[in-house]
């Protein structure tokens, strides 16, 4: 069977589990477009490095290193771009009788007999990295990279000492360096990104950006560059240069390609220089809309409701990037009334909104959030928004101003509703001040969505419909689902833009008292659901049957097996 060793090779290298396994084949059947290998990538199940040594291990494939990749382009123009892309495939030598390649998937008999028929030649396949081998694409067919190099040819970098200080700030502040960084934050405001990430190693300078929550590797300026394009973003967010030793922490406000963005920067000391990330914050794009935002049917309707009551507790839970932030401002936007004054806590503030009192936590100065929360009681407020419950003290204070007549908004870190529950009374909150204060608790997670352009559909498989109950979230008698295919509006990767899939828990008597008789989080969870929460998992497939996203994004982002 097709996989049946790489698979095996997997288990016992402990790279693969046997749930991983079934919830892999179950995504299998809806992904046609994906092979296997592929799936297991992009499920986050294996690294692409697990994949690569497996095929190793398991057949008779030799891996190649980034090294080997030549620059120049070796099939003919013949075998298009997008072909090469699609199946993530490289052309690594050709001669008379002979085309040597590197894949991905080199057990894809289908892409081999297709290109050994294109070019009349036998293929030789080698296992390469997906990244590495788009990477490699991207040298041999794209501009960007030649761009760079352009912007670097007439700049001395040999000369650069780590304690140059003068000449590193007039080597930031020359027109190439200037470019390089201007033309790396065009490519993310044109990729839709939320964050940059410029990383230095020792033979390299990577640079990252994350679109709708996928990392993705571009072409990035010349290694000996690092220390200028380091600096220049440090000038621009007007941090210490000469400090490389500890994080700093700073902002840019930039206009580009027509809008105005705030850029949020962060630097952290590595072994090979500093490390940088940008987070974009986009004011125009943002969207504070709970049905723009994926909010629907009864789970808005209950949240509403709740986000109407005078005082008490709103929780939104989730690990870090689920969007609990847009949430939380989306909330504030419903609130936000000239009858009521709200003031937030926030640490950083991501989103100055007009009509409400933003404070910037700063621990360092003794201004913590439960510092700052003390005086914001005695600022008469009618809402408070605290941008994370971290410990008891802070806990301990949002719970005196619900009860003294407060609405108060904040988030946790927990995997699920009920475990902010778990994680209030770990905190040592106690039981009848939490079930007397908290009127619900909200987690979500985002999945990204198909792009309306290129999407496909496909009629669900009945054994697929039985086997996740599909027909439960719609009255059609034939299910169609999509997939994602990849196209110019998508930027090749099937999808665009992200929405949240959620899972509300309103506090109810029942619940109430399992709370007060110390019931775990997999009981109160039981009872919420008897009561009609849809869980993040079902939630994602209600956005499935809908056409939204597609089944592997609902399985990537939540824990269901």
């Amino acid at each position: 069977m097709l996989y049946q060793s790489l698979l095996k090779t997997l288990q016992e290298r402990n790279k693969l589990s046997t749930s991983e396994l079934k919830k892999v084949e179950r995504v299998q059947k809806t992904s046609v477009a994906e092979s296997l290998p592929q799936l297991l990538v992009k499920l986050g199940l294996c690294s692409e490095l697990d994949v690569a040594d497996a095929f190793v291990e398991s057949g008779q494939f030799e891996k190649v290193v980034p090294e080997h990749y030549p620059i120049e382009r070796q099939l003919p123009e013949t075998v298009s771009l997008r072909f090469l892309k699609n199946y993530h495939l490289i052309g690594l030598s050709v001669s008379d009788e002979e085309v040597s390649i590197a894949m991905m998937d080199p057990e894809d008999s289908f892409t081999i007999n297709a290109l050994s028929l294109m070019l009349g030649k036998v293929i030789k396949v080698k296992v390469g990295l997906l990244s590495e081998i788009d990477a490699a694409l991207d040298v041999q067919y794209g501009e960007d990279r030649s761009k760079m190099d352009k912007l670097i040819d007439d700049l001395a970098f040999d000369d650069l000492g780590e304690e140059d200080l003068e000449h590193l700030k007039d080597l930031a502040s020359e027109a190439p360096v200037i470019k390089m960084v201007n033309l790396i934050m065009q490519s993310a405001v044109e990729m839709r990104a939320s964050d940059i990430h410029i990383e230095p190693f020792e033979q390299s300078l990577k640079v990252r950006l994350r679109v709708d929550g996928v990392l993705q590797e571009i072409d990035a300026p010349n290694v000996k560059s690092t220390a200028a394009v380091i600096s220049r973003i440090k000038i621009m967010a007007k941090l210490n240069i000469a400090e490389r030793r500890l994080p700093q922490d700073g902002r840019i406000k930039v206009q580009m390609m027509g809008k105005e963005l705030d850029l949020r920067v962060s630097t952290i000391p590595t072994m090979y220089g500093e490390s940088l990330v940008i987070r974009l914050l986009d004011k125009e794009n943002t969207v504070l809309d709970f049905v723009e935002l994926g909010f629907a049917g009864r789970h808005l309707e209950k949240f509403i409701e709740v986000l109407s009551l005078p005082h008490g507790i709103i929780l939104i839970t989730g690990p870090t990037g689920s969007g609990k932030s847009t949430t939380m401002y989306a909330a504030l936007k419903q609130l936000n009334t000239p009858q009521r004054k709200i003031i937030t806590v926030e640490d950083p503030v991501e989103y100055q909104m007009e009509g409400i009192n933003q404070i910037q936590a700063k621990p360092q100065i003794g201004l913590t959030f439960a510092s700052a929360l003390r005086s914001i009681v005695r600022q008469d407020p009618d809402v408070i928004m605290i941008g994370e419950m971290r410990d008891l003290e802070t806990a301990r204070i949002a719970v005196q101003s619900a009860l003294t007549g407060h609405l108060v908004l904040s988030t946790l870190h927990t995997n699920d509703a009920a475990g902010g529950v778990t994680r209030l009374l770990d905190m040592g909150l106690e039981e009848y001040l939490l079930t007397s204060t908290v009127n619900g608790i909200l987690a979500q997670r985002l999945v990204r969505k198909l792009c309306p352009v290129c999407k496909e559909e496909k009629l669900a498989e009945p054994e697929l419909v039985k086997e996740l109950r599909l027909d439960r979230f719609t009255n059609q008698s034939h299910i169609k689902l999509y997939k994602s295919v990849g196209c110019v509006a998508c930027s090749g990767t099937g999808y665009r833009g992200r929405l949240a899939i959620i899972e509300f828990l309103p506090m109810t008597d029942p619940i109430r008292k399992l709370i007060m008789a110390h019931e775990e989080a997999g009981t109160i969870q039981k009872l919420a659901i008897a009561e009609g929460m849809q869980t993040l998992y079902e939630n994602g497939l209600v956005k499935v049957v809908e056409g939204v996203t597609t089944l592997e994004e609902v399985m990537r982002v939540t824990t269901e097996s």
